[in-house]
């Protein structure tokens, strides 16, 4: 009899094992959806090679400071343990003079000495993608660095548009056309120029085999362009990602560049919403459910659109938190859980995660800090861990079904299973009260720290401090638990009852 018992019980678990496997087979394929972003300016991350330091200066912040390829390379798992899937670095090819943000191209076929060579950035990817990191490199096809050599070669003279600053922001030639900031403006409407560009685009990818282009000051080079680069791409590599910069307010104008070929873009308008509601306390977060609303109008996958409350050309989050006078690191907090759990990619530039200040270009790109706030880390690898563990963060629909004062609550469903993001954007502590179908005989577990709420019917009273937020995941009642438990035993027990029958009668 306990032989016979052992061997049920060894047999149920196998069954649940072949189970376990079975949905683990069937899980959806990975996309660009699923992925976390960490961008990375190269040469402020962190110091791998002592050996090309050259013209490195800390107490100069337009100056080298020594970032590079196996200084990234020695926090791949760093990142991995924050939650990040892919990083963006700035771009890798060789710059002028100061050129440390990689954006003012000197040979577009060559690394920049500071960061390494291109073993180094082969590497680099293969080490990234042991890790089931991806990688994503910055390219600039728009101009060139302000001492190109091209610009005293006879040959090349067409290789450029004349010399002239943009006038007029709404003339989109002149967008296209002028010089950016006095940088020399390429004219890739010269078959010649073109090929040159679209061969090296094809030629990173075989080399060092990347996944995707953040593609700089899209806006200021021509769609057909874009068109036939994307086509490149793509048949270089399938699967390959294109996010352009199309740094503009309306979402019409950015998403026409989806006929383009590209897919996604860094969300501005978002980014414009997030920054000013999160800073301070008391603001409504209805503006976010609005932005949604239009993404979900004008772009075709607007799940793959980056979204991000920092970057290498804006003031820190941080210190627009501090020109408040608010608390930077409740601010952060709420700013970074609306990050990880909207629809869209999240982007985290470097040092957020360790609540970095920083006011305008180049104080926003000061040298990364690991050290400098492990709490915030530790809650940014909690978050970067839920979007990864939780689909229902990254594929799922989204609704506001709260929108009261600084309340807010959001939806998300995916499959089986739903969250609710419930804010207090409020110094004060709120009440906050909703329904919902999807309520009816559940309970709601917080994801963050493991409290419960008890449900009436399909209704949830709920009590928040200020600047708080909360991250529920939707579970069964322990009432019915105890159901399901109690069914599973009675079915073991009739398995014993049919089983000492049929011995008695064999005796």
């Amino acid at each position: 009899m306990v032989k016979r018992m052992m061997f049920l019980g060894l047999a149920f678990l196998l069954f649940l094992s072949v189970q376990n496997k079975a949905l683990a087979e069937k899980k959806e394929e990975r996309s660009w959806r699923d992925e976390t972003i960490y961008f990375i300016m190269v040469d402020r991350f962190h110091n791998g090679d002592k050996s090309n330091d050259f013209e490195v200066d800390l107490n100069d912040p337009l100056a080298y400071h020594g970032g590079d390829f196996k200084g990234i390379i020695e926090k791949l798992d760093y990142l991995s343990d924050l939650g990040v899937t892919a990083i963006w670095l700035t771009p890798v090819v060789k710059n002028e003079t100061k050129g440390y943000h990689g954006y003012w191209t000197e040979d577009f076929y060559e690394t920049e000495e500071h960061f390494g060579s291109k073993e180094d950035l082969k590497k680099l990817v293969k080490q990234a993608h042991d890790r089931d990191i991806k990688v994503i490199v910055d390219l600039v096809v728009n101009h060139t660095g302000y001492q190109h050599p091209w610009l005293v070669d006879a040959e090349k003279k067409d290789w450029f548009h004349p010399q002239m600053e943009i006038g007029n922001w709404d003339n989109q030639q002149e967008v296209e056309n002028g010089w950016l900031a006095g940088l020399p403006d390429l004219n890739t409407e010269n078959p010649e120029t073109r090929k040159y560009l679209l061969d090296m685009a094809e030629y990173w990818i075989k080399e060092t085999d990347i996944d995707g282009y953040r593609l700089d000051t899209v806006k200021h080079v021509p769609k057909d362009f874009w068109r036939e680069f994307s086509d490149r791409v793509k048949q270089t590599k399938p699967g390959f990602y294109l996010i352009g910069e199309v740094w503009h307010n309306d979402p019409r104008y950015i998403a026409d560049y989806n006929k383009a070929g590209i897919g996604s873009f860094v969300d501005y308008p978002l980014f414009n919403e997030m920054v000013r509601i999160f800073r301070q306390s008391g603001q409504s977060l209805s503006e976010l459910n609005a932005v949604w609303e239009r993404n979900k109008f004008y772009y075709k996958d607007p799940y793959t659109l980056g979204n991000f409350i920092d970057n290498h050309d804006n003031t820190r989050f941080v210190r627009e938190v501090l020109l408040k006078q608010e608390d930077p690191e409740k601010r952060l907090k709420m700013a970074l859980t609306y990050l990880y759990t909207a629809p869209g990619i999240p982007i985290l530039y470097q040092g957020t995660e360790h609540m970095m200040d920083g006011a305008k270009d180049p104080d926003n790109r000061r040298m990364m800090d690991f050290s400098q706030n492990k709490n915030m880390e530790a809650f940014t690898a909690k978050l970067g861990k839920l979007r990864q563990k939780h689909p229902a963060l990254r594929r799922g629909d989204y609704s506001m079904l709260v929108d009261q004062g600084g309340t807010a609550v959001f939806k998300r469903s995916y499959k089986d299973e739903t969250l609710y993001m419930v804010y207090n954007n409020d110094k004060k502590k709120n009440t906050i009260s909703f329904a919902d179908k999807d309520l009816q005989d559940r309970k709601l577990v917080s994801l963050l720290n493991k409290d419960e709420i008890k449900v009436k019917k399909n209704k949830v009273d709920l009590t928040l401090d200020g600047e708080k937020v909360q991250i529920y995941s939707v579970q069964k009642a322990d009432t019915q638990w105890m159901t399901y438990i109690l069914a599973c035993g009675l079915i073991v027990a009739a398995g014993i009852i049919l089983y000492l029958l049929k011995r008695n009668k064999r005796s």
